[in-house]
Formats: C-alpha cells, structure tokens, sequence
C-alpha cells in the first residue's frame, strides 16, 4: 500500500506545479512579466501562499522552469519529426521548418532576456545542433548536401539563418526563409 500513496502523492505534486506554471504563464501574457507576485499565482491557481513556495522561491523560479518545460517540448517535437521516415533531406527540411515556426513563436524583451540565461538553453541548443549536425552529414553521405563543409558548420548556419524568422510575419515568409536556408546546403554546381 505505501507505494500507491506515493504514486498519489506524487502525481499530486507533478499536478499542482503543473498548474503553477501554467498559471505564472497566462499571467504573464496577460500583463507582463513585472506585473505578476507570488500573490496572484498562488490565488489563481487555487492554492495557498506557503504551498507555492514549497514549490517556488519567486516568479523568477516559477518563470524559468515553465520554460525549460517549453525547451524540453519542443525538443521532443523536434526528434519525433527527425525521426519519421523519409530522406536526410525531407527531415532536415522538416525540422527546419518546425524550428522557424518555434523561433517566429519566441518572446521578445525583458522576458527573452531572463528566460534564456539558463543552462537548460544552452543544453537544448547542443542537442538541437547535434541533431542538425547528423542529418546534414547524413545527407551529405548520401550525396544530397554539400560535402565541402563540415556538417557541424553547416548546422550552425541554419540555426543562425532561422533566428530571422522571429520577425518574420507570415508562414509563408518562413517557408521562403527555409528554402533559402536549404539552397546554401544544396552542393555546389
């Protein structure tokens, strides 16, 4: 029996700090970043102030693990893509594609600077690059891509070209922005 009160005590605690997050989240997007206090997240969420801070020591905290949920989301996205059937070349297209869609989606600001200061960022970038990496030298192996660069190289440029669609207003204008990414893969004439 002890296990099955910790299984429950366990998804109760996973719940509740979902909650939170999603909660400090909508809070945020409803009046900034310097309008929320510990206060607010506690009553809209439904909990008292002294159980948010077994959870959190401040909106910082609560702020910055909301986003390393959002990292490791979209991270996830990201390998299931890379990891559906097709051609090197028709995933990394994919992948690109999904990841202009999440960098047109970032935050801008105050925000922006707070959430990407964590290690979590710089691990995801990591991992997004590796993957960029191996299916570039995939493609390139395969005669798809450029074989005149290093693959590492060239996943950095991709990823340094799709930051611009964070001002891009449209999905077609990241489609095109996706397309040119891909021409300066493509091998050379």
């Amino acid at each position: 029996m002890p296990k099955l009160w910790n299984e429950t005590i366990d998804a109760h605690r996973a719940a509740v700090r979902e909650a939170i997050l999603d909660t400090t989240a909508k809070l945020v997007a409803q009046g900034g970043l310097r309008s929320v206090t510990m206060s607010q997240i506690a009553e809209q969420t439904g909990i008292g102030r002294a159980t948010l801070y077994k959870y959190f020591s401040d909106v910082e905290a609560v702020l910055l693990a909301w986003h390393e949920r959002q990292v490791t989301t979209h991270l996830q996205q990201l390998a299931g893509i890379r990891d559906q059937t097709g051609t090197a070349v028709e995933r990394l297209k994919a992948v690109l594609e999904a990841y202009a869609g999440i960098a047109r989606q970032r935050h801008g600001g105050e925000l922006a600077a707070l959430l990407h200061q964590g290690e979590h960022v710089t691990h995801a970038e990591r991992h997004l690059h590796g993957m960029l990496q191996h299916l570039i030298a995939e493609a390139a192996e395969a005669g798809d891509l450029r074989g005149d660069v290093p693959p590492a190289e060239l996943a950095q440029y991709c990823l340094h070209a799709l930051t611009a669609a964070a001002a891009l207003t449209s999905q077609t204008a990241v489609a095109r922005l996706v397309a040119v990414t891909l021409d300066g893969l493509r091998p050379l004439p």
